[in-house]
């Protein structure tokens, strides 16, 4: 499965998001003004879109639920020290946004079942041939004109077992941003982009380079631990206002919420 942010790209009041530590005026400026109020049914819309289907895929069914059901740990391999630092900050914010979901920085590849390939713009196509070959290197640039990219390999459980993210380093720190967050986000399983979600950066047309209050809504209800790789929408509607409940609470916890 592959999914592509097209550089689509509220300063956390408890939690410092680690776009907003790199003090990029354009990311701030997004957070201040993101909307934090949504009601559960806007909620659940979007995480049903999102979570199930795929923007581009190349095999398997797509009408279940996917995502680790292990710890995720994220190698990345490149030249560029400060963007490997850029991109531990953001795992670090993933990771205590996510209320039940296990991610951190691994040493080495060997580790690693998330493996965030840097790359100069340049060579972002040849990247790309490298991990899936010519024909469906054209295919993806065909339909997805991509400026970053991922995938990941699950198993009949619908569990995800490894990802790849492909990141260019040179476009500026804004696109670097918004790229790392929807791919790395992506590769842990929502990969249905969909211009009818106005505030997730699962949407082509939406610019974001931060972990938005929506989109925590989206991770969290995701790794809830009663939401099982290989579930149905059928299974999932059953058990979303029980889950909803409990996810509300903790987004609200670390960002402040009044709501």
């Amino acid at each position: 499965m592959l999914a592509a942010a097209l550089a689509a790209v509220a300063l956390g009041e408890v939690l410092l998001p680690a776009a907003a530590l790199a003090g990029d005026p354009a990311v701030a400026q997004r957070q201040r003004a993101q909307k934090k109020v949504f009601t559960d049914s806007e909620i659940i819309e979007g995480f049903l879109k999102v979570a199930f289907g795929a923007e581009y895929h190349l095999a398997g069914r797509v009408d279940r639920i996917r995502k680790y059901e292990a710890p995720v740990r994220v190698f990345a391999d490149g030249t560029r020290a400060d963007r490997k630092a850029q991109l531990a900050k953001i795992v670090a914010d993933i990771a205590a946004r996510v209320q039940h979901l296990d991610i951190a920085m691994a040493a080495n590849n060997d580790d690693a079942n998330v493996l965030v390939k840097l790359v100069r713009d340049r060579d972002l196509n040849r990247t790309i041939i490298t991990f899936y070959g010519s024909e469906r290197a054209r295919e993806i640039r065909s339909s997805l004109d991509p400026q970053c990219l991922s995938g990941f390999r699950k198993n009949e459980k619908f569990e995800i077992e490894h990802s790849d993210v492909i990141l260019t380093v040179d476009n500026g720190d804004f696109v670097f941003f918004d790229c790392a967050y929807e791919e790395l986000l992506q590769s842990l399983g929502p990969i249905n982009d969909t211009p009818t979600v106005p505030w997730t950066m699962f949407n082509d047309n939406v610019s974001m380079g931060y972990f938005g209050v929506y989109d925590q809504y989206l991770l969290n209800l995701l790794y809830d631990p009663r939401i099982k790789a290989g579930m149905t929408v059928q299974d999932v509607r059953a058990i979303l206002p029980d889950v909803l409940a409990d996810v509300r609470a903790w987004v609200r916890k670390v960002n402040n919420l009044t709501e």
